[in-house]
Order: structure tokens, then sequence, then C-alpha cells
């Protein structure tokens, strides 16, 4: 029984993540960067929560709520709380969904959605 010299590694392998997609793809008020959903935000708010609830597989109600920033918060591993989501919906209602859908659609350009 010989023994073969095994290979002496000197690198180890790195997995390759983008930071990027672990935080919120555009920040809450940055309506700019779409003022097409910025727009639907504020004048058509439950349209723009349906459209939020159905790429997401979820029933129309369910676009504007705590639950739904929560689950896609978490699901993303985006930093963050139930009570900063609780405040951000209840104070911030349309910039809220304005961040969901800019951030689904970002995340669906980059094939990580």
């Amino acid at each position: 029984m010989e023994m073969t010299p095994q290979p002496v590694i000197m690198t180890q392998p790195q997995r390759h993540t983008s930071t990027r997609s672990f935080e919120w793809q555009t920040d809450l008020c940055d309506c700019g960067s779409d003022c097409r959903i910025c727009l639907c935000g504020t004048f058509c708010f439950w349209c723009l929560g349906c459209k939020v609830a159905k790429d997401m597989d979820e029933c129309c109600c369910c676009g504007p709520s705590v639950a739904m920033r929560t689950r896609y918060r978490t699901q993303y591993r985006i930093p963050g709380s139930i009570c900063s989501d609780c405040c951000t919906v209840v104070f911030c209602a349309p910039c809220n969904l304005c961040q969901l859908k800019r951030d689904i659609n970002r995340r669906k350009e980059l094939g990580i959605f």
C-alpha cells in the first residue's frame, strides 16, 4: 500500500456573494429612481399594494401590511426588526409600498427574485 502525496491547498475557495443582495436595493424615500412606481403609490395606493402582493404570491389585501414587509425582509435577509417594519408601514405607507415594488423589480432584473 503506497501513499500518494496530497496536494497542498494554498488558498481556500471562496463563495461569491454580493453584499448588495442582503440589503434594500433602494432607500425608502428614493422615489426619483422610478417615478412611475412613486406616482402609483401616491395616487393608487391599493393598486400598488395588489401588485406587490401578486409578485409575492399573496392575497391582494396583504400588500400594504407589516407582515408582508417583514416576510420580504427576512426572505432576503435584509437587516431590520418587526418594530421598524411596523413604524415604516404605519408612518410611511406609500413609501413602504414603493420601496417594496422597486426592490422586487431590481431583484427580478438581477435574477435573485
